[in-house]
């Protein structure tokens, strides 16, 4: 068993189940003291329970593993300080945050209700800062801690019916280069997965057409359990010089994702007009335009 995390406290958010199970089970097979933050609702962000998160500290504890458990909602500033001082509380210190915890609210742009574009963008992107932030005191004083959130190829490529859910991930990926940008002369790191896996957040995919039938297929074999390694990598020492970066991982393939930076320039000796800006310059750069592609449309093949 790996011992990469000897000595480190991790806090992850929706560990209950899926994905962020998976890496609070990974980081405690790799010598972390876990807290295991999950609220215990359901994928629409309805009911409460602790049974998910008490499941989950039953099995890191099986193996000997130690877990301690919150089940504050990430999406309220005064309950992220709860949550991160339960890391406190429990094992004296706090060395990784993974921004996990998630909820779907899917519908067409046009038809998205106020209610369901806020409580997205609450838990996604206002529980990433408030939780982040919570820590950030812990991180500076001893120098050290590295952050890792959860994104997503539905924000960082595109996909239909889920304006917030994707605006809300974009945020996140900003929110994490920022910390990266701002924390690095303490020693603190902050990166990004965006993660394929099979699980609550995309069971609900349409399986109606054979083409949607083979995607959903192609899902179900990428385990959450293969998201962890990078994870558990990105909350190591041996990662100290990894920061600002967004990956994403698929069944057994490790992606970099690129960043926005300028693909194409025009210049005018005057100045631009509507008219020479329509005539000349979107001429010129229409070659680089990007499609609207959906993540389906970029990740083509079978994954492997």
């Amino acid at each position: 068993m790996s011992n990469i995390l000897d000595g480190k406290v991790a806090l992850v958010t929706g560990a209950g189940n899926g994905i962020g199970r998976a890496i609070a089970v990974a980081m405690a097979k790799a010598g972390a003291k876990v807290v295991i933050n999950d609220i215990g609702v359901s994928l629409s962000g309805e009911g409460g329970s602790a049974s998910p998160a008490e499941e989950a500290k039953a099995e890191i504890e099986g193996f000997g593993g130690a877990a301690a458990i919150n089940t504050d909602s990430v999406s309220e500033w005064e309950n992220a300080q709860k949550i991160v001082q339960t890391a406190i509380d429990s094992f004296g210190r706090i060395d990784i945050v993974v921004n996990n915890a998630g909820i779907l609210r899917d519908a067409m742009f046009h038809k998205m209700s106020i209610e369901h574009w806020q409580s997205v963008v609450n838990v996604h992107l206002n529980g990433a800062f408030y939780v982040s932030r919570a820590a950030a005191e812990h991180f500076r004083a001893q120098e050290s801690g590295s952050y890792i959130h959860m994104v997503s190829t539905s924000g960082l490529i595109g996909n239909l019916g889920q304006a917030n859910y994707s605006a809300a991930k974009m945020g996140v990926a900003g929110l994490s280069k920022s910390i990266a940008l701002d924390m690095q002369r303490y020693n603190v790191r902050s990166n990004c997965i965006a993660p394929f896996a099979w699980g609550r957040m995309t069971s609900n995919i349409p399986a109606d057409t054979p083409d949607q039938k083979a995607r959903v297929e192609g899902l179900k074999k990428m385990t959450p359990e293969k998201n962890a390694p990078l994870a558990v990598f990105l909350g190591s020492d041996d990662a100290k010089d990894v920061s600002g970066q967004i990956f994403s991982v698929r069944k057994n393939e490790i992606f970099l994702m690129g960043q926005s930076r300028p693909l194409r320039s025009v210049h005018t000796g005057d100045d631009w007009t509507p008219e020479t800006v329509r005539d000349h310059a979107i001429p010129a750069l229409r070659s680089n335009f990007y499609p609207l592609d959906r993540s389906q449309d970029v990740f083509t093949w079978d994954p492997c």
